[in-house]
């Protein structure tokens, strides 16, 4: 059994990441870690609670790791991004 899938949330639609996450778990998985910086945070928590809420009740949310990233601009200026992890298990 593989240890775990990491799924980046970008700009695409909620529902092409709860289908990528459904198609991971359909894989002999043991979680799924959704990553996201910025805006795309909120994509994230919404992916999450489709899949858990609507298509998948047997998940369920391990651990919810939120921070901040330093990340240099176009200026060469550091800029802080929030980003959060959040981490999908599957219960037997």
């Amino acid at each position: 059994m593989e240890d775990d899938a990491v799924i980046f949330i970008g700009d695409k639609p909620v529902m092409n990441y709860v289908l990528a996450v459904m198609t991971q778990f359909n894989k002999p998985i043991a979680s799924v870690i959704l990553k996201a910086r910025g805006r795309a945070i909120s994509r994230a928590v919404d992916t999450a609670e489709i899949t858990r809420n609507r298509f998948m009740p047997n998940l369920t949310v391990k651990t919810i790791t939120i921070g901040t990233e330093s990340i240099p601009n176009v200026e060469g200026k550091s800029v802080n991004v929030s980003s959060m992890e959040i981490i999908l298990t599957k219960q037997e």
